[in-house]
């Protein structure tokens, strides 16, 4: 009672201090609010009172919870609390491409093809429009009486862990390898998510999985990643750091796994020393899900057998500043941690003000009318502007892998085959983490909305994803021999690759062991080359449509093909996008956000997570496709790169000018990448790393003439002590339309344009 006195009287005062202030300037007011003010005259309890300020209403509602309510308010899915008027509350819901998991809701491309687009601002407009969509969504269940889990603001997502492995089978949730590609997108998407408002959250996003984190997913209940300093600050770390000091994340979900001896959930030097000390994040922490009960599991039965009980290792996780337990643990565990003296209540109320700070953020104890996002409507749920928007993700996602000059294709041939596992699947659209949509365009579906009604398009399905047909018999292959071209449309999905246990045909939780295509498809493919290939003086062309989230070998897939087209899980939209890129309304102009090893052996242990070998910065083998690798249907030409000085200082800015030529005949986006090399450094640096990037279109026949402006933070290299310097020496600097590796060249890539300089 001592703190509701100390408040209520400060409430009358600043009521009446208030109104006076909106008779005298009402507009300012209802601009600054944003709707209804709600004084201590009308509401019930202080917290509800919209005049004091948010502290004092956070204090005051934790003054009146019971400590049996307070740990109920700390778990994911929350009880009414009756006698307050609090109605429940569910913390746990997605939105990785689209609301996931809570109803009908635009079904945009997986991350892995958003980051495939490299376009920073179309990831804005992906989360803003996701952002609308979750709003209008949660407005008309909260209208209904409606709190269920994945019903609420607080959405656990974007996924910002480094995609080391292609054995990952969680990859696909990334925007792939690279530290700078992961930076951008995520900033972006976080901002679209949580919204311009000065008062209010539009929604809560979070950045996961906090931090080291990227399989095996057998093993990322107990696993250990050991990791040196030099790797955590350059490759690990940058995209959590400018997530949480640039885009002001609301909230970070820490991993099930350990990081050099300590878990996630309870890392001192993770939590403690750099997200809440050097970093100074204000938000809320919570833990992936169960990962609390990780910490009492004994080791070699499947935890981290860091403490002996429930109730120890509530209090660890408190203490580690975790606010929000998904899972089971707090709502036992904390009442009788303070029972054993393990921690105290006052403990518990300082992280419950923090995670309770996210909920008034939002307005969810404002009345209706506070917030401007109160009045979204369930219209733009799945919008014709939305569909245009994932339509148009996925065109820019589109990766062209190998074109033998057969695309793009007329619309009006005689007649088309498409064929394979993929080719109405809607399964292949999805990825994981996914919403549902009562129009799913399947590839075959948008083929065949695409073609002149003049044209034959069959269809056999002709191979199965992952096993081997039973029937001897064989309808399908001699299509490929009679029609105009085949469309192969094959690949992986989640029902392979995936979550630990989300991806139920797969004999290793979702992780993707082997690099191959299954051998259902590839002896399929095989099947229809030779049918294809029946008349040697006429030879048909056989166009290779692959879905996944992930690298895979597609040497063979190449070589048999004549075109192959890497769609990723492309979302609602995905066989319209993939039919615009096919005839050519569109040129495809998606680079790929990881590199393809020609196999696995080329890369180190999957559980090492040491970053020898591994990705364009310090692979030094050749892949099979390299970072950021892309066709297009015309060539671009990169000339006449200019700086404004070669030799600087630490401290100094220099500006990078490129003239860039469509050389082509068909107008088109280009990607253009800048990479930078250090080479004269004193400890072991990247090759080259990605720097900045900017998508363009270009004309037939156009140029432009495009400027970067180089920064000393461009010319840091981390240490090994994992300390960003810049050394004294020799740079270099490339532009142009993939990584600076040999094999962009050999694979038809536009030579770059290079330039030196040196820092003094």
């Amino acid at each position: 009672m001592k703190t509701i006195l100390k408040v209520f009287p400060r409430t009358i005062l600043l009521a009446v201090i208030l109104i006076s202030s909106c008779k005298n300037n009402n507009s300012d007011a209802k601009s600054e609010e944003s709707g209804a003010i709600v004084s201590s005259e009308e509401a019930k309890f202080p917290f509800y009172d919209t005049t004091l300020s948010m502290d004092d209403r956070i204090q005051d509602l934790i003054s009146r919870l019971t400590l049996e309510e307070k740990a109920d308010q700390m778990m994911h899915n929350t009880n009414a609390i009756e006698r307050l008027e609090i109605p429940p509350y569910s913390y746990w819901n997605e939105a990785l491409h689209g609301v996931a998991r809570s109803g009908v809701a635009t079904v945009f491309p997986q991350a892995i093809g958003l980051g495939a687009t490299f376009d920073s601002d179309l990831a804005f407009r992906v989360s803003s429009a996701i952002s609308d969509e979750a709003r209008a969504m949660h407005n008309a269940a909260k209208e209904k009486g409606y709190h269920k889990q994945y019903g609420g603001l607080t959405f656990w997502t974007p996924n910002i862990n480094i995609f080391r492995d292609p054995r990952w089978g969680r990859g696909q949730e990334t925007y792939g390898e690279d530290p700078y590609l992961m930076s951008l997108m995520g900033k972006a998407f976080v901002n679209g998510l949580q919204g311009d408002n000065d008062k209010y959250l539009k929604t809560a996003a979070c950045a996961k999985h906090y931090a080291v984190h990227s399989g095996p997913e057998e093993l990322r209940h107990e696993f250990d990643a050991i990791v040196n300093q030099k790797d955590l600050w350059e490759t690990y770390l940058p995209a959590f750091e400018a997530l949480v000091k640039e885009a002001k994340v609301e909230s970070i979900m820490c991993a099930y796994n350990s990081t050099n001896g300590e878990p996630c959930c309870a890392n001192k030097y993770l939590i403690e020393d750099v997200l809440l000390g050097e970093w100074n994040f204000k938000g809320h922490i919570l833990s992936d899900c169960w990962a609390i009960v990780d910490f009492y599991t004994p080791k070699g039965k499947g935890g981290h057998g860091t403490t002996n009980t429930q109730a120890e290792a509530s209090a660890m996780a408190v203490k580690s500043s975790v606010s929000l337990n998904c899972g089971s643990s707090y709502l036992e565990g904390l009442p009788e941690a303070v029972k054993q003296g393990l921690i105290t209540e006052a403990e518990i109320d300082e992280k419950l003000a923090i995670l309770l700070r996210t909920r008034f953020k939002l307005g969810l104890f404002d009345p209706q009318g506070s917030n401007p996002y109160d009045d979204i409507s369930v219209d733009v749920v799945n919008s014709d502007e939305h569909r245009a928007l994932a339509r148009e993700v996925a065109q820019k996602s589109i990766v062209l892998l190998k074109n033998n000059g057969v695309l793009p294709l007329k619309n009006d041939l005689p007649k088309y085959f498409i064929t394979g596992p993929i080719a109405g699947d809607s399964e292949a659209l999805l990825g994981n983490y996914y919403g549902v949509n009562p129009k799913m365009v399947t590839i075959m579906e948008g083929i065949a909305g695409a073609i002149s009604p003049a044209s034959q398009l069959q269809y056999r399905m002709g191979a199965m994803l992952t096993v081997p047909k039973e029937n001897p018999l064989d309808y399908a292959t001699g299509n490929a021999g009679n029609s105009d071209v085949t469309f192969a449309a094959l690949g992986i999905s989640g029902l392979i690759e995936g979550e630990e246990g989300a991806s139920i045909a797969s004999k290793t939780k979702g992780d993707r062991l082997d690099y191959n295509l299954p051998k259902s498809q590839m002896d399929y493919l095989r099947g229809l080359r030779q049918a294809a290939d029946r008349n040697p003086e006429d030879k048909k062309p056989i166009v290779a449509i692959i879905t996944g989230g992930s690298p895979m070998n597609l040497a063979e897939v190449e070589a048999l093909a004549d075109a192959v087209l890497l769609v990723w899980y492309p979302g609602e939209e995905g066989g319209n996008a993939i039919a615009d890129v096919l005839f050519g309304k569109v040129s495809p102009s998606g680079r790929l956000p990881i590199t393809f090893p020609k196999s696995l052996d080329q890369l180190p242990d999957y559980k090492d997570y040491s970053m020898k070998g591994r990705t364009y910065k310090y692979m030094n083998l050749d892949p099979l496709y390299p970072f950021g690798f892309g066709l297009s249907y015309t060539t671009f030409k990169y000339d006449n790169i200019k700086l404004s000085s070669s030799s600087i200082s630490k401290t100094d800015t220099i500006t990078l000018t490129v003239d860039i030529t469509n050389s082509g005949k068909v107008d088109a986006d280009e990607v253009v990448q800048l990479y930078i090399s250090d080479v004269e450094a004193s400890f072991v640096v990247p090759n080259s790393q990605l720097n900045d990037v900017k998508r363009i279109h270009l004309k037939a026949g156009e140029t432009k003439n495009i400027s970067f402006e180089l920064t000393p933070k461009m010319f840091e290299m981390v240490n090994n002590e994992g300390k960003r310097v810049i050394e004294s020496g020799a740079f270099k600097v490339y532009v142009g339309g993939a990584s600076p590796m040999k094999r962009s060249q050999e694979l038809g890539v536009s030579k770059m344009a290079e330039a030196s300089f040196s820092i003094q």
